[in-house]
């Protein structure tokens, strides 16, 4: 599925399957999440845009061919393909181990063509291998709604009271790393969503409400998952003095003006931008042993247009995840319903 221009549908594509680099690994893939960093490369609110483009950067694939100088991989193992995709390696950030903000990065679904796809090619380097017994649509969203949050909860610090604004994908997996963890979570959903209220509670949040409303304790710190700039202002006043509210979007509407004293007692504001190798390692470690599990929508490939339009509207507890179905297995009936799975 292809995105050829800003807010324009999906199309499908036939095109000749891909061959491999010398680096790069060919996959078929098994399952891909819905983002909503796809929303922002749909929509075009990232810079240099390129179109087209095939979406998608939490691929799940089996390795079908491998170029001439991959050694990590073998043919039919399952990895996985993340938001970084490649990075200069030489760079003042990438020796100093913040590979995540290279200046000469490229990023899945964004400069190289995705997961939204039957198959597609990685650089082997930045792949990650995964459990080979797990469920595909189950481990698809943890490439970047885990990963992400897993970074951001690290960014948030070690206090006990963490709020996390916006429950969806990336919430609703850090909320089951601080349950593990012995923290407490305070879920600001959207104001009136009574559904995503009642899922944060299942996952182990003390309190949920809607973001409108104030914390009924003061908070060690904030995560913003939610891409909307005045929740910025309203977690400053969430967090004690001292706190520390994380921005983790992407992308993020423009922060209004507000006093400084909701800011003094040294609070303070910090963003959290894409990922590293050592943050797949780490994190993929951590979540085994907190015993993640991931709610997932699945959605046939085809239906790529329909799962963004439920994430884009809120209409999702969990993630969207997109299956690819075999040639003309949709035209010979498969269901196009969601399929729920834990």
């Amino acid at each position: 599925m292809v995105a050829r221009a800003i807010h324009a549908p999906l199309v499908r594509e036939e095109r000749p399957e891909p061959k491999p680099g010398p680096n790069d690994a060919l996959i078929q893939v098994e399952a891909c999440g819905v983002c909503r960093t796809d929303l922002h490369v749909i929509d075009g609110e990232l810079a240099d845009p390129r179109y087209p483009i095939v979406p998608g950067h939490e691929v799940v694939g089996r390795v079908v061919a491998l170029g001439s100088e991959v050694e990590r991989f073998h043919l039919g193992q399952r990895i996985g393909a993340p938001w970084l995709a490649h990075t200069c390696g030489h760079c003042f950030y990438c020796d100093s181990g913040k590979e995540n903000l290279c200046d000469h990065s490229a990023f899945t679904g964004y400069d190289r063509d995705g997961g939204y796809a039957t198959h597609m090619l990685v650089d082997a380097d930045f792949a990650l291998e995964l459990s080979e017994e797990a469920d595909a649509v189950a481990l698809a969203p943890l490439l970047c709604a885990g990963l992400i949050g897993w970074r951001c909860l690290k960014a948030a610090g070690e206090g006990r009271r963490v709020g996390l604004y916006g429950f969806g994908a990336a919430a609703h997996i850090v909320a089951q790393l601080c349950r593990h963890q012995g923290r407490e979570v305070y879920a600001f959903t959207r104001p009136g969503d009574e559904a995503a209220k009642t899922f944060a509670r299942s996952l182990g949040a003390v309190w949920a409400g809607g973001s409108d409303e104030a914390s009924p304790e003061l908070l060690d710190s904030a995560i913003l998952f939610a891409p909307v700039g005045s929740l910025v202002p309203a977690s400053l006043q969430a967090v004690r003095k001292g706190g520390r509210v994380v921005c983790g979007g992407i992308h993020m509407s423009d922060i209004p003006s507000f006093p400084y004293a909701w800011l003094w007692g040294e609070r303070e504001v910090v963003s959290v931008a894409n990922l590293t190798r050592a943050d797949g390692a780490e994190f993929f470690a951590v979540a085994a042993k907190a015993g993640v599990k991931t709610q997932t929508v699945a959605y046939p490939l085809a239906d790529a247009n329909r799962a963004l339009d439920d994430l884009r509207f809120g209409r999702l507890q969990g993630a969207a995840v997109l299956v690819p179905q075999r040639q003309g297995a949709h035209r010979a009936g498969v269901a196009c319903s969601p399929v729920r799975r834990w």
